[in-house]
């Protein structure tokens, strides 16, 4: 689904106003007969020999996937990363807020990152508080991401996305993704080395 309302953005941004399945699943790459059917899971929005009215199915797609409401999202960890993420543009067009970014280092607390002031770590309970965010990203070393993610759990967070290489574990209940850019390179490596010795590789390898 969210390469379904990938495509749809960017046809939306082109004043694109309907389209078929066909060229939806072509811009998404996927099958035109995988896209029906997951089309169908969420109703009949299409018209055969019509296709689908653009901003009704970005709508439909975006409601089944909770993307019509208020998301506000805390990150942890102030450093490269952190600050590019906190100042991504594309997460308030798809309904991400990003409401706070905290920090650890002295040398780091109080600065400015677009419109946000890095705060102190120890006013986690006052910014979950004062701000409502209800999702956490986690920008931090390995050595420091369980403790954290444990206090974020703690506080009621129940969406943590994680960038730190480690493993964390949380109880049920509790949405995790981590991702891991290093293992990525990794991937892209391995591939780019099969195909180099004529070795068949998959097109995508999954954890």
């Amino acid at each position: 689904m969210t390469q379904y309302l990938r495509a749809l953005n960017i046809m939306q941004a082109s004043g694109a106003q309907r389209t078929s399945s066909g060229v939806l699943a072509t811009e998404a790459g996927v099958n035109p007969a995988i896209l029906r059917k997951d089309l169908s899971l969420l109703g009949s929005y299409g018209t055969r020999g019509v296709g689908y009215v653009v901003t009704e199915l970005t709508e439909h797609i975006s409601r089944a996937m909770g993307l019509l409401q208020d998301w506000r999202v805390l990150i942890i960890g102030a450093g490269n990363l952190g600050r590019a993420l906190s100042g991504y543009g594309g997460f308030r067009s798809r309904g991400f807020e990003v409401v706070a970014l905290l920090d650890s280092a002295p040398e780091v607390i109080g600065t400015t990152v677009g419109d946000l002031e890095v705060q102190d770590i120890v006013q986690l309970d006052d910014v979950l508080e004062a701000t409502n965010a209800n999702i956490a990203v986690l920008s931090v070393p390995g050595a420091a991401a369980q403790g954290l993610c444990d206090t974020l759990v703690g506080r009621g967070v129940r969406s943590i996305l994680s960038f730190a290489p480690v493993v964390l574990q949380v109880p049920s209940g509790v949405n995790l993704r981590k991702v891991d850019l290093a293992t990525e390179l990794q991937i892209l490596a391995y591939h780019a080395q099969s195909r180099d010795r004529g070795e068949p590789v998959g097109g995508s390898v999954t954890e």
